[in-house]
């Protein structure tokens, strides 16, 4: 979305001599109460497509030291003490009413807390799993260096097993945020539009595991020949069985190798589209050098294609070899509550519920990612994804730090979310912002993910004023503009790609105690639940003609939910209100989406 600056919002506070000691909710959701209640949020195990079946949440109240004087995350050899800390709820940012803290650019913030180990565990090898935390973060185990991670949006692990004693065993996490815009950071930053947030905000857990273990696998499905490909990767070679279900009941089963791909035939598979989002279940068993299973893991995947094809000599993208527009939403994933971290697994499907409930076929993830349940209600549910890379927001600062980076994020994500069938689009760039080697890093997506589609830099005709635009890459699979309202001046297909209208849309609506306390704005404003919903209709209606007689094959409407001062979502952003008749809004999506369809006969 085209960038606007916004003064961040001060939340009322109330200080002590050593730090916070009372938060203040600005804007419940549906979910807040629960959150604020729940012992350890997100109690769900969180890797849905690699999941064992003993693990040990570590959400819920840790130790705190952040602000001005915390001492320096980054550099840390030694783990700090903890004098008079303030406590916290993981795995929600300090920025956010929900972690109890509700503090602005902590910069270094600093986490302990303890755990003994079941007596089940013992023998094991330990993993220390975070789903993300944002920016550097440096962890020690019994005052032990761990290891550190940078990136915000990609999980990591650290093997803990060397550090641990017997009884009681503390964890400290420190992480440093800048927050200057020279990280991967997406709206997460100071030139973001809302209130960015810093530290762990996604799920932490243990994991005890065998010596030689799954440590993930790569699932590819092939359409076209009945199969899908599977490789397992471990420290060590060793044997593997693989098993798909589908309904409970087996439907094939190989044995293989880690650490090389093979197959599993699957006999006139069901497809996943978001009209039938079938998934067949998968279990993945390493055996030791006995026969015995030595590690397992419960998975899924679907069986779908996504492709560019022509359809009467218009380049379109097929789903499972066919054309049908993808109509879908700009999601950001902002709450008022967590700010970036939803308040619960709960409020991220009501999301997804929403989006399909009006008819929409695609979400556009934009310039966050999301914890890996995200993913598996877009599985379950049926919407398409397109997934974009947040931005850096400089383009030519530090430049031999942060482009290496950006690249290792880009590739991690991608590794992360490879597997999910709802995943069909990769965006490397958003209207220029940050952007560099555009049409190398383009082509190199394409060519470490060939079973996707690539849409190189998502409206290329807007561009921030403080740099220089980067422009059309020229190559990927998409031609896409941002056209506000829109959607007349859409781009057109080229002989390669597709022609896409990444974001249109954003007309606003008041609804009276429903708007967050700052100044409220949008692209255009109508007056009553009644006009915007007319008002997306016409638009719909003229989105069905650039379909017909101009080629356009994706319109992404902006967007789920209202953010902070923008109140151009079908939702505001409490989630207490539909601002539109969702009913007419699914009508009217279904319509056109069926109008695409007659264009494949």
């Amino acid at each position: 979305m085209r960038l606007r600056f916004s003064v961040l919002l001060l939340l009322a506070i109330a200080y002590t001599d050593h730090g916070f000691s009372q938060t203040k909710v600005v804007m419940k959701t549906p979910f807040t109460d629960a959150a604020t209640r729940a012992v350890v949020p997100f109690p769900e195990y969180p890797r849905p497509q690699l999941e064992r079946e003993h693990w040990m949440n570590l959400n819920g109240k840790w130790d705190y030291i952040g602000g001005k004087k915390a001492p320096d995350a980054l550099h840390a050899v030694t783990a700090p003490s903890f004098v008079n800390p303030e406590k916290i709820t993981v795995p929600y940012p300090p920025e956010s009413y929900l972690s109890g803290i509700q503090r602005n650019q902590e910069i270094n913030m600093w986490y302990r807390r303890t755990f003994r180990l079941p007596e089940s565990y013992k023998g094991k090898r330990m993993l220390l799993n975070f789903g993300a935390s944002d920016y550097q973060t440096v962890v020690f185990v019994n005052n032990k260096k761990a290891g550190t991670h940078t990136g915000g949006y990609d999980a990591f692990s650290f093997d803990i097993t060397p550090f641990l004693t017997d009884g009681t065993n503390t964890i400290v996490v420190g992480v440093q945020d800048k927050n200057d815009g020279r990280s991967v950071s997406g709206k997460n930053g100071p030139r973001g539009d809302y209130t960015f947030t810093s530290g762990i905000w996604q799920t932490v857990w243990l994991e005890p595991v065998s010596e030689n273990y799954i440590q993930d696998i790569r699932l590819t499905p092939d359409v076209a020949h009945g199969k899908v490909y599977v490789r397992v990767n471990s420290d060590n070679e060793a044997a593997v069985e693989a098993i798909a279900l589908a309904g409970g009941k087996v439907v094939a089963r190989v044995e293989g190798q880690t650490n090389t791909k093979f197959s599993i035939d699957i006999k006139d598979p069901s497809l996943w589209s978001p009209e039938h989002p079938f998934l067949y279940d998968l279990k993945v068993r390493l055996k030791d050098r006995s026969g015995q299973t030595a590690d397992e893991v419960s998975s899924y995947f679907g069986m779908r294609s996504i492709r560019l094809g022509t359809v009467n000599g218009i380049k379109r993208p097929l789903l499972n070899g066919k054309f049908v527009l993808q109509l879908g939403l700009l999601d950001q994933g902002y709450w008022p509550d967590g700010i970036y971290t939803a308040p619960s697994d709960e409020a991220l499907k009501f999301d997804i519920q929403e989006s399909k409930k009006a008819g929409f076929n695609l979400i556009r993830k934009h310039m966050k990612t999301e914890p890996q349940r995200w993913y598996y209600w877009c599985d379950k549910m049926g919407l398409m994804v397109w997934q974009d890379m947040p931005c850096i927001w400089y383009q030519d600062e530090d430049t031999a730090v942060v482009r290496s980076e950006f690249r290792k994020e880009w590739k991690e994500i991608i590794d992360e979310h490879y597997n999910a069938p709802s995943v069909v689009t990769w965006v490397p760039f958003n209207e220029n912002w940050g952007a560099f080697d555009v049409k190398e890093i383009t082509a190199w997506t394409k060519q470490y993910d060939p079973s996707r589609l690539v849409n190189g830099n998502s409206g290329f005709n807007n561009n921030p004023s403080y740099q220089k635009a980067y422009g059309d890459p020229g190559n990927g699979d998409y031609v896409d503009t941002h056209i506000y309202v829109g959607p007349y001046g859409a781009s057109v297909p080229d002989a390669d790609r597709a022609a896409s209208l990444g974001e249109f849309g954003g007309v606003g609506l008041f609804v009276r105690g429903h708007l967050y306390p700052v100044e409220n704005n949008a692209y255009d404003m109508m007056a009553t639940k009644e006009d915007l919903t007319n008002r997306y209709i016409l638009l719909l209606n003229q989105v069905e003609q650039l379909v017909l007689y101009k080629g356009l094959s994706v319109a992404i409407y902006t967007q789920t939910t209202d953010v902070e001062h923008e109140i151009n979502g079908i939702l505001t952003y409490d989630r207490m209100v539909e601002k539109m008749d969702l009913g007419k809004v699914k009508e009217i999506n279904e319509a056109v989406i069926h109008s695409s369809r007659k264009l494949n006969d």
